[in-house]
């Protein structure tokens, strides 16, 4: 157990400057050059946070820990076990509300997201709650951080599913995680893929392949992507992160309570009934 936090790095920018991107002209699932759409999240997510947080910040809650749409809580769940006293690191943190709640729990907490926009949105939340949080700017591919750092890692749905290389993500963390230390993230679960992203009844028919990795693409008039949303089956999740040296511990899936009626895109009351929404992988660095 580590009793001191970890050391912050300056505020660095991400390695890739982009420009904002244009009006989506069109969408669909197709091979576009990996740099180009694992690049493009840094831009959405900078043009969108505070669109994103209007929309979905009173369900996420400024501070407090929520790992996916079926609205399961860290403070019900206890994925992380005792964080009190430990570094603690987050990936794809967007604008930290889960670290700001596990800062209240006593842990040394450091947040990372690829978005300038997102970060910015954080310290305004620093201010509403009076719960500051260190944030740093990086590409979850190339954490700033010295190795065996952290004693726990975690994220809650951020970079996994915008880039094409998430093997790089579980590296990266595997080599800051101290040994026996965790990596905690939810994505998408994998099913999700075969069917529409459409919370009615339309959902419930799958109309392309599980097996189909293409990625979802976004582009713009002048054809560049300005987002993408890549797919990985539940093996190859398992592949990658048995690749960088971890071993897995559990998979959960949260089934939909009945009392959420929240539709946030294809995840919502009706289909969560019947196809699970999410999937959050347990995984341990071995020592």
């Amino acid at each position: 157990m580590s009793a001191t936090p970890p050391p912050v790095p300056p505020q660095v920018p991400a390695p890739h400057d982009v420009a904002p991107p244009g009006p989506t002209a069109d969408a669909g699932y197709r091979d576009v050059p990996a740099a180009e759409g694992g690049n493009a999240g840094r831009g959405w997510w900078d043009a969108n946070a505070v669109e994103y947080l209007d929309e979905h910040g009173a369900f996420l809650g400024a501070a407090d820990f929520c790992w996916c749409p079926e609205g399961l809580r860290e403070r019900d769940a206890r994925l992380l076990g005792d964080v009190a006293g430990l570094r603690v690191l987050e990936v794809g943190a967007g604008a930290a509300q889960c670290s700001r709640w596990l800062a209240t729990q006593g842990a040394h907490v450091v947040a990372t997201d690829v978005s300038r926009g997102m970060l910015a949105a954080g310290t305004a939340l620093d201010r509403a709650t009076g719960v500051r949080v260190p944030a740093v700017q990086a590409d979850a591919r190339r954490l700033p951080f010295a190795d065996d750092v952290f004693d726990v890692a975690f994220t809650s749905f951020g970079a996994i599913p915008f880039v094409p290389d998430a093997d790089a993500i579980h590296r990266e963390v595997a080599r800051v995680l101290r040994p026996g230390g965790t990596w905690t993230f939810s994505v998408t679960h994998p099913t999700r893929w075969a069917f529409p992203d459409d919370p009615s009844e339309h959902g419930l028919t799958a109309n392309r392949s599980y097996f189909d990795r293409r990625p979802y693409v976004e582009t713009d008039h002048a054809g560049r992507v300005v987002y993408a949303e890549y797919h990985r089956t539940l093996g190859d999740h398992v592949r990658e992160v048995v690749a960088a040296g971890l071993e897995l511990l559990d998979v959960v899936e949260p089934e939909w309570p009945t009392d959420n009626t929240e539709v946030w895109g294809g995840w919502g009351p009706v289909r969560g009934a019947y196809l699970p929404g999410t999937a959050i992988f347990r995984t341990r660095l071995p020592g």
